[in-house]
C-alpha cells in the first residue's frame, strides 16, 4: 500500500528473510529522516515525530526479532498503525530518557500526568497533545511512564501557518516539574510538513 494511504497492511511487509537482506540499507536510508523528526525537549525528554516510514521500519524490526508469525503481524499493525499521522495532525512518541534507575524513578514520580501537558505551538496558537488510546500512562501511585504516544491535531489555518517560514513552530511541555520549549528548525518543519494532506 502506498504511504499516501497512511496505513500499513500485511501486503506492505517483506518476509523476514527478504527484510534481513535489505535491513541495513533501509536503516541507513531512514536515519536522515529520523534525525529531522527527533526533537530534544529539555535535558531528558525527546519527541520522536512518527510517520509511515518510521512505523513500517518498526513493524519489520519487531517481526524480524520476535518471529511471532502471522498472529504477530496483526498485533503489530494494530499497535503501530494508530501512530501514522492521518493528514491533519502530527503524531509523536515521547520518551523520558534517563539512564540512572534511581534518578529515573524519582523523575517519573514527579511527572505525574505529564502526558496531558504537551503541546505544539504554531505562532501564537497552541494545539494540545492528545494521548493515544485508552492506556493509562500514570499509575495510581503517581508514577508516569517513560514513554508516551501523543497526537497533535491541527486545523487548516494552523497547517498553513506551519508551512509559513515567518511563523515560529515549537513543541513544548508545561508540566509544573518539566517546563520546556523547543523550536523546530526549518529542516525539521519541512520534513514534518510531509505528514499533512496536500
Amino acid at each position: 500500500m502506498p504511504a499516501s494511504l497512511r496505513r500499513i497492511t500485511p501486503e506492505d511487509l517483506l518476509p523476514d528473510a527478504d527484510y534481513a537482506k535489505v535491513r541495513r540499507e533501509r536503516r541507513a536510508a531512514l536515519l536522515p529522516i529520523k534525525r529531522l523528526r527527533r526533537i530534544a525537549l529539555g535535558p531528558v525528554c525527546t519527541v520522536y515525530f512518527e510517520t509511515y516510514e518510521t512505523m513500517l521500519f518498526q513493524v519489520q524490526e519487531m517481526l524480524l526479532t520476535e518471529k511471532g508469525g502471522p498472529d504477530q503481524v496483526l498485533d503489530e499493525l494494530e499497535a503501530y498503525n494508530p501512530l501514522i499521522p492521518q493528514g491533519r495532525e502530527l503524531v509523536a512518541t515521547i520518551m523520558f530518557e534517563i539512564e540512572d534507575p534511581v534518578r529515573r524513578d524519582v523523575m517519573l514520580r514527579r511527572l505525574s500526568n505529564v502526558e496531558d501537558d504537551f503541546f505544539l505551538q504554531v505562532g501564537e496558537d497552541r494545539s494540545a497533545g492528545v494521548p493515544e488510546g485508552d492506556i493509562e500512562r500514570t499509575r495510581e501511585d503517581g508514577k508516569t511512564s517513560s514513554v508516551h504516544f501523543l497526537r497533535f491535531p491541527l486545523d487548516l489555518s494552523q497547517i498553513a501557518r506551519f508551512n509559513d517560514p515567518a511563523v515560529h513552530v515549537l513543541v513544548g511541555c508545561d508540566h509544573e516539574s518539566y517546563g520546556h520549549l523547543a523550536v523546530l528548525s526549518p529542516a525539521s518543519r519541512g520534513e514534518l510538513a510531509k505528514d499533512f494532506d496536500g
